[in-house]
């Protein structure tokens, strides 16, 4: 039997991320501005027999590891900066019934304080890491759940890559809570993957690198 396979049509695999769906877009005038923030086209084939259940995740390996520099007039966020994972989509618990996710279908628009967690028609929608992000700014802090696209920093010398990663797991149900974060998720995942696919696309908010 062939392999897991996940296709996503609104971008190309390694290509930039269209705005569309990006939670930031560069602004005309100043840095950016509030973006479309659609979830992308996800559409998948090949599931291994067997499986009981998919999870799908989105992750961006490459997050500033330190703050300091981040979106500050006169300094950039430097390229050798040490980088860390910033999860952008936690879907758990998908029925192996469901082969796509259409545009727009679960996120369209930003949602100041975030969207509910739990159960959808997609499955168990898990914490993103918007949570921990705005957790300090009073006109964004709360929970976000399910999708949330990209919003790098605008002076970063990096240009990010993002990772939608799809799992045919061999249990029905991981038995996580509905604030389940992608970390737990991936730990949870382990010793129950029949396969594994995913799919790639770029962005950045830096002028000077799109």
């Amino acid at each position: 039997m062939a392999s897991l396979e996940l296709t996503i049509s609104s971008f190309r695999h390694g290509e930039p991320i269209p705005d569309d769906y990006a939670f930031c877009n560069p602004a005309e005038e100043g840095y950016v501005t509030m973006g479309a923030n659609k979830n992308p086209h996800l559409q998948w084939s090949n599931i291994p027999e067997g499986t009981q259940s998919l999870g799908l995740i989105c992750v961006d390996p490459d997050a500033p590891s330190a703050r300091d520099d981040v979106n500050e007039e006169g300094r950039t966020v430097p390229k050798e900066l040490p980088r860390t994972d910033f999860y952008h989509w936690v879907l758990v618990d998908i029925s192996p019934e469901i082969t796509e996710i259409p545009e727009g279908a679960v996120c369209d628009g930003v949602t100041p304080g975030g969207k509910e967690t739990g159960q959808t028609k997609y499955g168990i929608r898990g914490l993103n890491n918007y949570t921990e992000w705005f957790a300090e700014d009073e006109d964004m802090a709360g929970e976000y759940g399910g999708y949330d696209g990209p919003c790098p920093p605008w002076n970063d010398e990096r240009v990010h890559r993002y990772y939608f990663r799809l799992y045919a797991l061999d249990v029905p149900s991981l038995n996580l809570t509905s604030d389940v974060t992608g970390p737990k998720v991936v730990q949870a995942m382990e010793g129950h993957i029949l396969g594994q696919a995913e799919w790639m696309g770029t962005y950045t908010l830096n002028k000077q690198l799109r």
